[in-house]
């Protein structure tokens, strides 16, 4: 971030309110609000003190079947390293993983916070995903199947689009339109060119005949080359809601 009127970049300072004074980092200490304005002090040697016993190694708690766990509890991801001694033990289980289909369940401690790991098998490797707790994961009141009835005829016409749209995955492929869009900004203001908003999709109509709108969506596929599209089905967009199923993990600490 700069200041407007002389385009230096600005700094961020802590300050302490009551005394109206720039704190240095030597001067912060972490604390626990117990009651509003009230804090617990903690010292960084209790914390020491209290570190769960995974601070110094992972454990595994035990080996589920991967078709049994949902997705939705994966947060962050991480390729899981072997250092030299631990190379042999690492093929063993990343091999032993990947022939029974299993996943490992583990505890790990990063950054003096202690988590529920799950152990993923891929590429003769591990992939450690960090999980979020059965009460961080928010569940929507009356999700699922709407309570409509769906046409056999309809479905066979919905499983046809899905086939004109198969496409083998491909990360690669998808890209954030806004970010080439803001290089594109940049690009133009350093050439001193003219700045062009990209043209906007149009808003499609609402759709009351599912079949029609189905059919329809299969035809325009018709002779086009498969990859990613964007195509029109049975509801506008005011119609579909998303509601995110997951929520940050909340800290108290000041």
């Amino acid at each position: 971030m700069l200041h407007r009127p002389d385009h230096v970049r600005v700094k961020q300072q802590l300050v302490c309110p009551e005394e109206q004074v720039v704190v240095d980092r030597s001067e912060i200490v972490k604390g626990y609000e117990y009651r509003k304005g009230e804090y617990v002090i903690i010292e960084p040697d209790e914390i020491k003190k209290i570190e769960p016993k995974t601070a110094k190694a992972m454990e595994i708690l035990e080996f589920v079947k991967a078709d049994e766990v949902d997705p939705i509890y994966f947060e962050s991801s991480y390729y899981l390293m072997p250092e030299e001694p631990g190379k042999r033990p690492y093929a063993l289980l990343a091999k032993a993983l990947e022939e029974t289909g299993h996943l490992g369940i583990a505890k790990l401690t990063m950054h003096n916070r202690e988590y529920t790991v799950i152990l993923r098998p891929d590429q003769g490797g591990i992939v450690l995903h960090t999980m979020y707790y059965e009460n961080e994961v928010r569940r929507v009141e009356n999700f699922g199947a709407p309570d409509v009835e769906v046409k056999e005829a309809e479905v066979k016409v919905a499983e046809q689009l899905i086939k004109a749209l198969e496409a083998k995955f491909e990360p690669e492929k998808y890209h954030d339109t806004f970010e080439d869009n803001l290089r594109e900004l940049i690009k133009a203001r350093l050439e001193g060119k003219e700045v062009t908003a990209p043209e906007k999709p149009k808003k499609p109509a609402p759709v009351t005949d599912l079949m029609s709108a189905l059919k329809q969506s299969l035809a325009s596929m018709e002779g086009k080359k498969k990859g990613p599209q964007r195509v029109e089905t049975a509801e506008a967009s005011e119609h579909v809601h998303a509601k995110s199923a997951k929520k940050k993990r909340t800290r108290k600490a000041a």
